[in-house]
C-alpha cells in the first residue's frame, strides 16, 4: 500500500489538487459548510483546540483561518536555550551533512545545492554543516517561528512538484525536497547564516511570510528578492513567527560547519515542539595569538 501511495503521486494533478483545496479552505459561505468542515478535521486528526487562543471551531471565518490558528498566551515557553524547535511537529532527520549530502531517509540523500535552488555560493556556506528537518503533520499548529535571532538577508522562491512530505514519501521520491515547491529564508544569525526552507506539499494552499504575506503560489518562476537593500532591516528574535502554511509541510534548518551542536534528544521521529531547546552554540577555538599578531 506504501508504495502504491508514493506512485499514485507521480500521476496526479498535484498543482491541480493543491490549487483547488486552496480556494476550498478560503471558502466563507454557506457557514455549515466551513463549520463541518473544520469539525470533521479535528475530530479526524485529533486536534487539541485546548491550546488554539480560540478554540471554538464556528469562530473561525474559513478552514485556513482555522488551520493557521494562533495559539493562546504562554501556551508554547520559549526553553533557555541558543537554539529552540521552530514548529510543533516531528524530526524528520537531524545532524550533519556529508560535504553537499543532507540525508533524507534511510538510503536516500539529496543536495545541499538542489535545495537552495542552485545557489552555489550560498550552497558553500553550508558544507559539512549542521541540518535539521521537521515534518508539521496535519494536526499540529502551522507557524513556524524563529529557532534564534537572526536578521532577513534575502529569500529564494522556487518553483517545483507538490508530493506530499510525510514519512512514506520521503522514503519512496528521490530527492524529494529538492524537488518540491519552497521558499528560501537567509538570516544572518549569533551562529553565522542560517537559512529556513518552508517546504510545499500535496494540498498546501500557501506559504506565506510575516515581512511579504502569501509568497507560494506565486507566478511559477524561481523569484530571488534582496532584503539587504529595504529602508529599514527584517529583524526577528527567537520565537517570533516568521512565517505558516495553509495545510501541512516541513521546514528545513541549516547551519554552516562547527557552529552549532544540536540537542541529543532529537533523533529522526523524535516529537517537537515550538520553543523547546533543540541546540546550542558550538564553543569556537580560541584564536592563536601568534597566529592574530602575524595578520
Amino acid at each position: 500500500m506504501k508504495t502504491l501511495f508514493v506512485m499514485m503521486q507521480y500521476f496526479l494533478p498535484q498543482q491541480l489538487l493543491s490549487r483547488l483545496t486552496g480556494a476550498l479552505a478560503e471558502l466563507r459561505h454557506p457557514r455549515w459548510l466551513k463549520d463541518l468542515m473544520i469539525s470533521a478535521f479535528i475530530r479526524a486528526f485529533g486536534v487539541d483546540m485546548a491550546e488554539a487562543e480560540e478554540p471554538y471551531p464556528e469562530a473561525y471565518p474559513s478552514f485556513n483561518a482555522f488551520f493557521t490558528r494562533p495559539l493562546r498566551p504562554g501556551a508554547r515557553p520559549l526553553a533557555a536555550a541558543d537554539i529552540v524547535c521552530p514548529a510543533d511537529g516531528s524530526i524528520n532527520q537531524i545532524g550533519r551533512s556529508e560535504e553537499f549530502s543532507l540525508l533524507q531517509a534511510k538510503g536516500r540523500r539529496y543536495s545541499t545545492w538542489a535545495l537552495l535552488g542552485g545557489d552555489e555560493a550560498r550552497a558553500a556556506q553550508f558544507r559539512n554543516g549542521h541540518f535539521a528537518t521537521i515534518y508539521l503533520s496535519p494536526r499540529d499548529y502551522h507557524r513556524v517561528h524563529m529557532p534564534i535571532d537572526g536578521e532577513l538577508v534575502a529569500t529564494r522562491y522556487i518553483p517545483g512538484k507538490l508530493f506530499s512530505v510525510n514519512a512514506t514519501t520521503a522514503a519512496g521520491v528521490e530527492r524529494l525536497f529538492a524537488r518540491n515547491e519552497r521558499l528560501v529564508c537567509y538570516f544572518d544569525t549569533a551562529a553565522g547564516p542560517m537559512a529556513m526552507v518552508l517546504v510545499g506539499a500535496m494540498v498546501v494552499a500557501g506559504i506565506e511570510t510575516v515581512w511579504e504575506g502569501q509568497v507560494a503560489p506565486p507566478p511559477r518562476a524561481m523569484l530571488h528578492r534582496d532584503y539587504r537593500e529595504l529602508p529599514a532591516p527584517v529583524r526577528l528574535l527567537k520565537g517570533e513567527e516568521m512565517g505558516r502554511f495553509k495545510l501541512g509541510s516541513t521546514v528545513i534548518l541549516l547551519f554552516p560547519e562547527g557552529r552549532v551542536d544540536w540537542s541529543p534528544d532529537y533523533v529522526a521521529d523524535s516529537a517537537t515542539r515550538l520553543g523547546e531547546a533543540l541546540g546550542s552554540l558550538a564553543a569556537q577555538p580560541a584564536e592563536d595569538p601568534a597566529a592574530a599578531q602575524a595578520g
